[in-house]
């Protein structure tokens, strides 16, 4: 998982957990690698993360979380961030009370994710928690929720103030809305989505990068999500997306792939929900 190349830098590593002997053991190990930033994750809303106290459960026990940044932040040799969301529940919106723990603690960053634990991705993050965290905070703060497009982002930096916005769900099948967001912040306009040669050409390269790494029947095994990413939006592709799912070889999803080049219209990604 944390296989990585010389170009991906800076590069970051992110612990889950919560047993402080097994962080700094984890931190310790860390030594031997290469990276740039040591995150933690406090944000994460799976069940089976958070039946065992960790990810988005630690926002429960702000005074637990903070005990272990300060052993992360003690032990590691790189800058210690955290991610974090707004709280567990409605009833707990907790996250500028966590931030400022975590700023005690000696975090040189903090990224929270708009939404709490229970809404999971569902609904809409709430900026207003946000924008909170940002104004309590010395430290940088970096906005996460519903980045899905460059207005969006936009919108993200407007309301919260923060220093940065995380893109996530907002790259799945879109690697082009990182330069799509730099013209649109710089310049106020958004340049188009790719060509359908742009997009094929683009898929087949993600595809081989993924056969190179974890081999022919894996790579074209995890590719095929990705297809399904790439392909949102895009009318009458509904057939190419059952062979997809169903393809065995990365030959055969090569083959796929090129039969987007047959219809015309390129994937028009969500522009997400104005909440």
């Amino acid at each position: 998982m944390m296989a990585t190349v010389a170009s991906d830098r800076p590069v970051g590593v992110q612990l889950l957990g919560n047993d402080p002997e097994i962080i700094k053991a984890a931190v310790e190990t860390l030594d031997d690698y290469n990276f740039d930033i040591l995150d933690f994750n406090a944000a994460c809303p799976v069940a089976k993360v958070t039946s065992r106290g960790e990810g988005a459960a630690l926002l429960n026990e702000p005074r637990k979380l903070q005990g272990l940044l300060r052993i992360m932040v003690k032990h590691s040799r790189v800058p210690v961030t955290l991610k974090i969301r707004a709280g567990w529940d409605e009833n707990s919106l907790n996250a500028r009370d966590v931030a400022l723990y975590s700023e005690d603690a000696g975090v040189a960053a903090l990224t929270v994710h708009g939404r709490t634990r229970a809404q999971g991705y569902s609904g809409c993050a709430n900026y207003n928690i946000i924008r909170q965290v940002k104004e309590a905070l010395s430290v940088p703060v970096v906005a996460s929720g519903d980045a899905l497009t460059p207005q969006l982002v936009k919108r993200m930096f407007d309301e919260t103030g923060c220093d940065g916005v995380a893109i996530a769900r907002g790259a799945l099948g879109n690697p082009w809305i990182f330069g799509q967001t730099a013209e649109f912040l710089e310049k106020g306009t958004t340049p188009p989505g790719p060509a359908v040669e742009d997009l094929v050409e683009t898929m087949i390269s993600h595809l081989d990068l993924c056969r190179d790494f974890y081999g022919e029947q894996l790579g074209n095994m995890i590719f095929r999500k990705f297809f399904l990413w790439y392909t949102r939006g895009i009318r009458d592709v509904k057939t190419l997306r059952k062979r997809a799912v169903r393809s065995e070889a990365t030959t055969e999803m090569t083959a796929i792939i090129r039969g987007l080049l047959s219809l015309s219209q390129v994937p028009e990604h969500e522009e997400g929900i104005a909440c």
